[in-house]
């Protein structure tokens, strides 16, 4: 067929062949495209119903109240007693290094999320829907990944290392920080997740090298 027609039209019959030959590999990365698009839009799309349904626990004064502390402490404020709690565990030269460790997670976590954050760009839920209200002002205008799930876990982490016995608490407390700020507006689901996995990720090493000394 292709000969027939290379004889009254050979432009035609390269370009039959050359659409024969390369089609089937050429649409592959549109198709993989297409998927990687559509995937993406259905998790952003399950993300917000997650924060719509987070949010409904501070339509009541307790909800609101406890996202705002419990927010307000990951500022800073959980750390100190965090510290003064292992320290009466631990005691001694254990405690200090675990301290040692958390300091330097924390430091290198609150260089890293900031530039993540800006490159990434994605905006806070209550920014991208308007019936989402924040309850109260924010540190910056991006939302992935969390950086309150990512320095809490990194503090985190050289402590359950020390103190095996604390890993149900730990969780639970990262739990509770990751709901309050998506009940808060402040973040979806999947900016919580990816801060404490990155949190650990990188606190890990560090905290065993720490604890190792």
């Amino acid at each position: 067929m292709i000969e027939d027609t290379s004889i009254d039209n050979p432009a035609k019959a390269e370009l039959d062949l050359a659409n024969r030959s390369v089609s089937p590999y050429s649409e592959q990365p549109g198709r993989c495209a297409t998927l990687w698009a559509s995937s993406k839009q259905r998790l952003s799309a399950a993300d917000l119903v997650a924060v719509h349904f987070f949010s409904r626990s501070a339509r009541w004064k307790i909800g609101r109240s406890s996202a705002f502390i419990i927010s307000k402490l990951g500022n800073g404020w959980l750390y100190p007693l965090l510290a003064l709690m292992i320290f009466e565990h631990l005691g001694g030269g254990k405690a200090l290094r675990v301290s040692i460790a958390a300091t330097l997670n924390a430091g290198v976590l609150h260089c890293l999320y900031p530039a993540i954050k800006r490159y990434i760009g994605r905006p806070r839920p209550f920014r991208t829907d308007s019936s989402l209200s924040s309850l109260f002002g924010v540190l910056d205008e991006h939302s992935f990944p969390s950086g309150h799930a990512m320095t809490l876990t990194g503090v985190l982490v050289p402590i359950v290392l020390a103190w095996p016995d604390c890993l149900s608490a730990a969780v639970a407390l990262i739990v509770l920080m990751g709901w309050a700020r998506i009940a808060s507006g402040h973040h979806y689901p999947t900016d919580i997740c990816a801060g404490a996995a990155l949190g650990f990720s990188l606190s890990y090493p560090l905290s065993i090298w720490i604890l190792a000394v």
